[in-house]
């Protein structure tokens, strides 16, 4: 198990290089007018990203070898697995519509995905008695493949408004625009901050009363916000700025509002350092760079037809299959809980993206923006209903 376990890890290790060098190729391909040399650039990123891809199937294989299961069943490998669905479903629609931009932004998505997932515990540990079941794999990599997909729409969407919003002048679409990059610069932040205290070892321990008892609660970030009613014992660690509010009692939750408090700070540090650097607005200095190559017919389409594929495999593996699986697991088809409501509002806003592109015309600026909308909903999904909301699927 633990050869498995370490070669597992050196190829994930591996992939998420192999997609870094792809996408300064991907770079390249703006870089280089000449037609001729964007298209050597091109090829080069795309055989990277799939040397890659088959990589990172080379770590999904060999965990499931150590762990003797498919290795889905915690954030760590959910979100790996959601990293290379998303690089998988690049693939395909790159050798469709041949849009090399597509690869300089999918890619970092994955590489973001990949790299957040690393924040969480990667032990591998036998599965909870809910999850041995053939529905493990078939619900959960499908629902995973149609996230994937949808977030080309995504990426694509993104490229479309960074390339045709008007940057000379203020307005709701720059503001926008910008709160979408400093939710990425969040994420980056999240992990960078992460790292960086768990590189320093950095643990700061707590004692708080939840349901009656004293409870030692360890912070691996200094506290900005303190556990409720919440005693620093430790000597050497931060004491909390404030105390987080009563109703997050519980064990984990102040630690984890403190941790979105730093990934917000992080964001805001990181965002606008590169505004000062800059001078300008992010979208407004990345604008110039991609107006000579972006064919906005074309991205709109990606657009569209990621969403048209994705949300059909989306609906079989999050609604469908996940029903089947929850009446054999719990006698109920639906239970109302979190990560089935999130499910099914992603189902009527990709319904509704759909309907509203086909019956009402919706088609450029608006498509984008529910593209971009709807990316948000499966983050929100992916990360917020996990780390937040309790409920059936806390496991995860």
């Amino acid at each position: 198990m633990g050869d498995w376990t370490a070669i597992s890890g050196n190829l994930l290790y591996a992939a998420f290089f192999i997609y870094l060098i792809a996408t300064f190729f991907f770079a390249g391909t703006i870089r280089d007018k000449k037609k001729g040399k964007s298209r050597v650039a091109g090829n080069i990123g795309i055989t990277l990203a799939i040397i890659g891809f088959v990589t990172q199937i080379g770590y999904f294989i060999t965990r499931w070898f150590a762990s003797g299961h498919a290795p889905i069943s915690n954030l760590f490998e959910y979100t790996t697995f959601f990293g290379m669905m998303l690089v998988f479903a690049f693939i395909v629609l790159y050798f469709i519509y041949r849009v090399d931009l597509l690869g300089l932004f999918a890619l970092p998505i994955a590489l973001l995905l990949i790299a957040f997932a690393s924040m969480f515990p990667t032990e591998i540990s036998p599965l909870v008695p809910s999850l041995q079941s053939h529905w493990l794999y078939i619900h959960v990599t499908t629902a995973s493949l149609g996230q994937g997909i949808l977030s080309v729409s995504f990426v694509a969407g993104l490229i479309f408004l960074i390339s045709q919003v008007d940057q000379s002048k203020r307005s709701k679409h720059t503001v926008w625009l910008e709160f979408v990059i400093y939710v990425i610069a969040v994420t980056l932040a999240f992990i960078i901050v992460s790292s960086s205290f768990s590189a320093m070892n950095y643990e700061a321990t707590f004692e708080a009363p939840i349901e009656g008892q004293q409870v030692e609660i360890t912070y691996n970030m200094p506290a900005i916000a303190g556990p409720y009613q919440g005693e620093l014992i430790s000597e050497d660690g931060m004491s909390p700025l404030f105390q987080a509010p009563e109703w997050m009692r519980g064990e984990d939750a102040a630690k984890k509002f403190n941790t979105f408090l730093w990934a917000l700070l992080g964001g805001v540090v990181l965002y606008w350092g590169t505004r000062l650097i800059l001078r300008k607005r992010i979208a407004a200095a990345i604008q110039p760079f991609l107006n000579k190559k972006v064919n906005p017919e074309l991205v709109d389409e990606v657009s569209y037809r990621a969403v048209a594929i994705g949300f059909p495999v989306f609906t079989l593996g999050a609604l469908i299959f996940a029903m089947i699986w929850a009446q054999q697991a719990w006698d109920r088809f639906w239970g109302w809980d979190p990560k089935e409501v999130w499910a099914l509002i992603t189902f009527f806003f990709y319904a509704a993206y759909l309907h509203l592109r086909l019956s009402r015309g919706w088609q450029g600026m608006k498509s984008a923006w529910l593209a971009v909308g709807g990316f948000g909903i499966i983050m929100f999904n992916l990360i917020a209903v996990n780390l937040i909301i309790s409920g059936l699927h806390s496991y995860a």
